[in-house]
């Protein structure tokens, strides 16, 4: 793991999911084998393999703090292209730092993350008037897990920290995107720890070859994806859930 400090130039971008997103670092530790955000290699230079870089945005608050008065006040997401909860947060607390100013002034926030890191900052979420956390949750089968996304958080200690946020009040949501084999089994572990479900789909670009590997053809077709977002939409709809299939 390559682990580099920078200086960013801006930090609170536009975004086409919310109003706003911010990335503190450039990469990501966990290096999911499906990842949409490897394509930025070919705009930072960097030749390493996706989940062996890190740039850590060592001024990311600074910025954060000249930017927001600048702007206004909208959703922002925390994070699009990065885990803000991948392990060198836990040294650097950029994220942490982040929350801080956007809860000074108040500015509402959706964290997506994988890691339980996330419980963290419990105190600071609190401060908010709007605020929801959620994870990113594929599947409930550890095993598939570990083909995908193996130097991510267990599917049970992400399951753990969304039922201890939304105990302490936290609006929370999962994302079963994307869908992997094992993704039906997730609402009945998810109900009672969610306030919404999203589904999305798995694109191919970059996982094709290890659905091929593990002989998982079959899970792989339009087909698969449309019965499976129609089961998952109806289980929630019998657990209460509100649930939005994406694709």
């Amino acid at each position: 793991m390559i682990i580099k400090e920078i200086r960013a130039k801006t930090i609170l971008s536009a975004s086409k999911i919310y109003d706003y997103v911010i990335n503190p670092y450039v990469g990501c530790e966990h290096g999911c084998s499906y990842c949409y955000a490897r394509y930025i290699k070919k705009f930072t230079g960097h030749y390493e393999p996706w989940g062996g870089f890190v740039d850590v945005k060592v001024n990311a608050p600074e910025l954060l703090k000249k930017e927001i008065l600048k702007k206004k006040k909208a959703m922002v997401w925390i994070s699009g292209l990065c885990d803000p909860y991948q392990p060198p947060e836990a040294h650097y607390e950029l994220t942490r730092q982040c929350l801080e100013v956007l809860a000074f002034y108040d500015w509402p926030v959706s964290i997506q993350t994988r890691s339980a890191l996330v419980l963290r900052d419990l105190d600071m979420m609190n401060k908010f008037s709007e605020l929801q956390a959620g994870f990113s949750i594929p599947t409930a089968d550890d095993s598939v897990r570990m083909i995908f996304e193996p130097h991510a958080t267990p599917v049970g200690d992400r399951i753990s920290a969304l039922e201890e946020l939304h105990r302490h009040g936290i609006t929370t949501y999962a994302m079963i995107a994307p869908v992997l084999p094992g993704a039906e089994n997730l609402v009945s572990l998810l109900a009672g720890k969610v306030d919404h479900i999203l589904v999305d789909r798995m694109n191919y670009r970059y996982a094709e070859g290890i659905y091929k590997k593990h002989g998982l053809e079959s899970k792989m077709t339009d087909d698969y994806f449309a019965e499976t977002g129609m089961l998952i939409s109806e289980q929630c709809r019998k657990a209460g859930i509100a649930c939005r299939v994406v694709f």
